[in-house]
């Protein structure tokens, strides 16, 4: 296993020490918490670089990488759902669907032996998301705080329709291949 994709390994190693640290809602917790949130989205890059950098992209690494982040953010989602009362349980059910239909589509890609590598929009899609975890997570009770965690929100929805939208349109091909 390569350096990237062993960094890949490690983000899916921070998420369950992420969950239980923010769910223990203690005012220590949300630092602990942002930091290991921040170390899974710098991994994210580092792996990605070093991959493109030193030409290690493999098929794992397509896979797995944007499973790792999706599964970070999906589970943030979940969480701010549970722990914080001004994030919408709508917004977290539109960015997890899409997750799941991407998931799908990729599935039966790898089943017809074609691995589909992230796009423009779903990247990002992904930082923005990760922007709004990040926000999320701090919590600061200003309220231009508070209307940034709002932009984000937004954003964050809008951008993954704009993100499926273009992932359906890029690969009809294979959809309408596979509804054969």
């Amino acid at each position: 296993m390569n350096l990237p994709n062993k960094i890949t390994v490690f983000r899916f190693i921070l998420i369950p020490f992420f969950t239980v640290i923010f769910l223990m809602n203690e005012p220590w917790c949300n630092v602990t918490a942002l930091v290991i949130f921040c170390v899974a989205c710098a991994s994210d890059f580092f792996d990605g670089y070093i991959a493109r950098k030193d030409h290690l992209i493999t098929d794992f690494g397509k896979l797995m990488d944007p499973l790792a982040d999706k599964l970070l953010v999906c589970i943030a989602l979940i969480c701010f759902v549970q722990v914080r009362d001004n994030f919408p349980c709508w917004c977290a059910i539109v960015i997890i669907s899409r997750e799941f239909i991407i998931s799908g589509f990729r599935q039966l890609a790898a089943e017809k032996g074609t691995i589909i590598s992230a796009g423009y929009w779903g990247k990002t899609k992904t930082v923005v998301q990760m922007f709004l975890c990040i926000f999320y997570i701090w919590d600061l009770p200003y309220d231009w705080f508070r209307i940034t965690e709002s932009v984000l929100m937004y954003t964050a929805t809008v951008l993954t329709l704009i993100s499926l939208l273009d992932y359906i349109i890029r690969n009809r091909n294979i959809i309408k291949n596979a509804s054969k």
